[in-house]
């Protein structure tokens, strides 16, 4: 599966995971997940984001701890 809302450019945020090319690391997103925030909350904290971000970032993540790297 390729990712179109994560990107890793490492002149941006020391090459981490990004949503969408904005400065929002996923681990930011999949920490406020985790934190039980609400899609809702996310959000509200971070207007430039999409449902679909969020989705994409689980997705993202899962796909990490499964391959292991």
């Amino acid at each position: 599966m390729s990712f179109s809302r994560i990107t890793i450019n490492p002149d941006q945020m020391g090459g981490v995971s990004c949503i969408r090319g904005l400065r929002i690391p996923v681990s930011t997103v999949i920490g406020m997940v985790a934190d039980g925030m609400t899609n809702d909350e996310i959000l509200l904290a971070y207007p430039d984001l999409e449902l679909a971000d969020i989705r994409e970032a689980l997705e993202y993540s899962a796909r990490k701890v499964n391959s292991g790297s």
